[in-house]
């Protein structure tokens, strides 16, 4: 297999970045649509990780940075293209982001019901941090 190429994603990209996810990732966000996609980008351009193979996207990770703490969301990976080492070139390069930013840890949301995201992490050696919940409040409404 050939490599991916590991790109950042731009603003243009947006509604077929939203199409991917619809069909590549689990589950869905609050702000996983146009406006808060093309917000993400415009803050902080380096953050959308897309791994590129063949000319189509086989993969995503967003590597969030806000200067003290390291999150990953949306690491999707093409069914098609699963085991194929996608997943672990974005991540390793999620991680050389975040080293070059100066952080120390990262971490990744994945649903509790998401066997499959679950291994992927684990393999990737992050592990399940059982003494926190997280807690949320949508805004503005």
């Amino acid at each position: 297999m050939t490599d991916p190429i590991i790109r950042t994603a731009g603003l243009h990209e947006v509604p077929d970045l939203l199409a991917f996810w619809a069909r590549a990732a689990e589950g869905t966000s609050i702000t996983d649509d146009a406006d808060g996609l093309a917000r993400l980008i415009a803050r902080d351009p380096q953050a959308l990780i897309v791994a590129e193979l063949d000319g189509a996207v086989a993969g995503t990770v967003i590597a969030g940075w806000d200067g003290w703490r390291c999150h990953l969301y949306r690491l999707a990976v093409d069914p098609a293209r699963r085991r194929q080492g996608v997943g672990a070139a974005l991540l390793a390069a999620a991680e050389r982001r975040f080293e070059a930013l100066g952080g120390r840890r990262s971490d990744a949301m994945v649903l509790d019901h998401n066997e499959l995201g679950q291994r992927t992490w684990q393999r990737a050696g992050y592990g399940p941090q059982s003494q926190w919940t997280r807690w949320v409040k949508p805004l503005g409404g």
